[in-house]
């Protein structure tokens, strides 16, 4: 099984931004725990500031990986573009956000990604990168 981990602009700053929302820890300390957990799984990780970056990678696996989990970071609310390349892709998407983003500025409440995607874990700090790679080996 192939999962991959797609995240957005400035997440490549966890440990370091707003660690009252977002936690202390770096993401890829993270990222190394979950490959221990998951020694069964082929598990990549990826993340970029720039949009069409992040595209180009959608576009790059979505056709062959068992599954996708996206942090689009602030993309989430405002891109069409990276909606519409979830739409494109034959290969499962769940979205993830740290953060509740339900219990944040009006503009956060909305996702043009999720829209696309199986699912969305939201609110759940860290653990929800690991509940969507539950959720995978469980399909």
């Amino acid at each position: 099984m192939k999962i991959i981990i797609i995240n957005g602009p400035n997440l490549n700053l966890l440990g370091k931004r707003e660690p009252d929302i977002y936690g202390s820890q770096k993401f890829e300390d993270y990222f190394a725990d979950l490959q221990s957990a998951h020694k069964d799984i082929t598990l990549e990780y990826f993340q970029s500031n720039h949009e069409g970056a992040l595209i180009d990678k959608l576009h790059e696996v979505g056709f062959d990986y068992d599954g996708i989990i996206v942090n689009l970071g602030g993309y989430t609310h405002t891109s069409v573009a990276l909606a519409d390349a979830i739409a494109a892709i034959k290969s499962p998407v769940v979205e993830v956000h740290i953060s509740n983003i339900h219990a944040r500025e009006a503009f956060r409440t909305h996702t043009q990604t999720g829209t696309n995607a199986k699912g969305i874990i939201t609110g759940l700090g860290l653990k929800g990168y690991d509940l969507a790679i539950k959720y995978f080996v469980e399909q």
